[in-house]
């Protein structure tokens, strides 16, 4: 299982700032994603970034931009998912609370069963966290597809191969999913992880 960390965003909400070197309890939000897919996966993962200075942030991984610019999540999972063999873990580096539990039970689903990705189900808008998840090379020609007509939703493709699900009365054996899955796309984003980082518990 290879390890990814997507950080291609442009941060538009974020004045344009790399929001995954942000501190949160006192560590860069980066850092903390790094470590936790690097435990999981138990080798350095990947990091999908398209800023100019990327590879300064961790010059100890492998740093490379999105094979397609411009096509959102979606570009950054299709080059996460093209850029070696097998199935690949990938987490958006934005994302400061995701426990390595969750992410072996992801790696886990994903192996225990026949499919092509494996997603947490989730209280928010989409229902499923694709930036949080696992995906197989079948998703790589069903990525292309969508990219090619335009449609970049992170699910788009998921009528095309088989998906698993981790589901929410699962996930919640780990957390709320509220804060799991927390992620910091704004300043105030970023000041109200920092107040559930310091929250008693």
């Amino acid at each position: 299982m290879r390890g990814a960390v997507l950080a291609g965003g442009a941060a538009s909400r974020y004045g344009g700032a790399p929001k995954g070197l942000g501190l949160v309890g006192g560590r860069r939000i980066l850092d903390r994603v790094i470590d936790g897919v690097r435990a999981v996966t138990n080798s350095p993962p990947l990091l999908v970034a398209n800023a100019s200075d990327a590879k300064t942030w961790r010059p100890d991984l492998t740093t490379i931009p999105d094979s397609r610019p411009g096509f959102g999540s979606l570009g950054g999972i299709y080059t996460a998912v093209t850029a070696g063999a097998g199935a690949v873990l990938c987490v958006a580096w934005d994302m400061p609370f995701v426990p390595d539990a969750l992410l072996r039970a992801l790696v886990h689903g994903f192996t225990a069963g026949a499919y092509d990705a494996f997603l947490p189900e989730s209280s928010g808008r989409r229902g499923l966290e694709p930036l949080c998840a696992v995906y197989g090379p079948a998703c790589g020609p069903a990525i292309a597809r969508r990219l090619d007509s335009g449609d970049l939703k992170a699910i788009s493709f998921h009528g095309d191969v088989r998906v698993g699900i981790l589901p929410l009365a699962e996930v919640q054996r780990f957390g709320d999913p509220a804060m799991l899955f927390f992620n910091v796309n704004t300043p105030d984003d970023l000041v109200q992880a920092e107040a559930l980082w310091r929250r008693p518990g």
